[in-house]
């Protein structure tokens, strides 16, 4: 079998994504998720003019010689740009042998370690009282755990925090520039223990509560909040500081014992090393999208569960269908499974990505068609063009660049 097709596809069903699709001369086709949010077209640019030319004529079963010749062979190895189209040749590949084995993916990963996977929701507020009600949705909608995030008073526009359509979904701003949102760490840090306390107050100590800094805080700021939060027993806080300084979580670590993940924004198992090594985390968070592919991730997860540290697969609604099938195929596969990140797509997206995967009781099962299960209506997706779109920017109240 060769590969004799290298196709990107790129639509925008309510936001951006980009999709690899290969084809064989046996006639069976392959799809990756190669969506990087805010910087897509670089991704297909480096699938369509450096990538796809070197693909046709290889044999798609020989998925790990491709993805070592796709990051040894470019000599510039790692970034986004480069792991984001590495994982949409991997997942590709890895749903064409699943095809041809005419097997669910997750039985070529060794097969199911559970019945179903385990999932937490996304509640947001504006206040306090609006997030109560929508933790009240998210419960009713079944989800096990739900994180929460609440805007900030004084604040005017609050990472987590977005305009919902009566299903409780963001509402999504496409625009050609990023907006911009406000920041105040004291603030923050005075206000977030009294979002744990109401909520706790409310929905008592059984409920899995998580919630996420977003690269925000200082190893001492970081550690203070991780402190004041452990009577309300979060089952995380995420990412907490930037952890491209692996060794600033060696100060949070043993300053609390609040669980902490991290690792959405790492690319590599480098970017894990010490974190790992030292077990300064709980939960490696890393999408299958952005790793390179289920490849490294698993790899990445056999590591992990060496040091008792679980997978808490990255599952935002920019992670496409593509990408959401493949991470919840090695979620069901792998033993350190932890949580399932998922918030759902439009039905819109759902119709251009046909999936085999399903939500239920707030629990997600990969189906058993053969492959990653998901089908790409082409048709549909060139009805609905890529649009140009970015992620927030945030500043502090002097106008300075503060993390996102």
């Amino acid at each position: 079998m060769k590969i004799v097709d290298a196709k990107v596809v790129v639509t925008s069903p309510g936001r951006n994504f980009v999709t690899l699709k290969l084809t064989t001369d046996e006639g069976l086709t392959g799809l990756g998720d190669a969506t990087l949010n805010g910087r897509e077209l670089a991704v297909v640019s480096y699938l369509t003019d450096h990538v796809a030319p070197l693909l046709i004529g290889l044999d798609p079963h020989r998925i790990e010689d491709t993805w070592q010749s796709l990051y040894r062979g470019a000599y510039w190895r790692r970034g986004p740009v480069t792991m984001a189209a590495i994982a949409a040749v991997d997942v590709a590949l890895w749903d064409i042998k699943a095809k041809a084995a005419g097997l669910p993916l997750y039985q070529l990963l060794g097969g199911a370690s559970r019945e179903r996977v385990g999932t937490y929701g996304h509640a947001n507020g504006r206040d306090i009282p609006e997030l109560l009600d929508s933790v009240r949705a998210r419960l009713a909608e079944g989800y096990p755990a739900v994180r929460i995030q609440s805007g900030i008073p004084g604040l005017k526009a609050v990472y987590g925090v977005s305009d919902t359509d009566e299903t409780g979904a963001p509402v999504l701003h496409q625009q050609a520039r990023p907006l911009v949102e406000d920041w105040d760490t004291a603030a923050y840090l005075r206000h977030v223990p009294t979002v744990f306390e109401a909520v706790r107050a409310e929905f008592g100590a059984e409920l899995p509560l998580l919630h996420d800094s977003h690269h925000r805080l200082t190893p001492v700021q970081a550690a203070r909040l991780g402190k004041d939060l452990e009577p309300y027993r979060p089952f995380w806080l995420e990412d907490c500081t930037p952890a491209e300084n692996q060794e600033a979580l060696r100060l949070v670590r043993r300053s609390t014992t609040t669980p902490l993940a991290v690792g959405e924004v790492f690319n590599t198992v480098y970017d894990y090393q010490t974190l790992v090594t030292e077990q300064l985390i709980d939960y490696v968070r890393s999408a299958v999208t952005h790793f390179g592919g289920v490849t490294p991730l698993r790899k990445l997860f056999d590591f992990a569960a060496q040091y008792q540290i679980k997978s808490a697969i990255h599952g935002p609604e920019d992670i496409s269908p593509v990408g959401m099938a493949a991470a919840v195929h090695l979620d069901l596969a792998v033993h350190n499974f932890g949580i399932q990140e998922y918030s759902g797509h439009t039905p819109l997206t759902d119709e251009v990505f046909r999936h085999a995967y399903t939500f239920s009781d707030g629990h997600l099962h990969p189906g058993e068609a053969p492959g990653i299960g998901v089908e790409l209506d082409e048709e549909l997706a060139a009805a609905h063009p890529y649009a140009a779109a970015y992620l927030p920017v945030n500043r502090l109240h002097d106008g300075t660049v503060h993390d996102w």
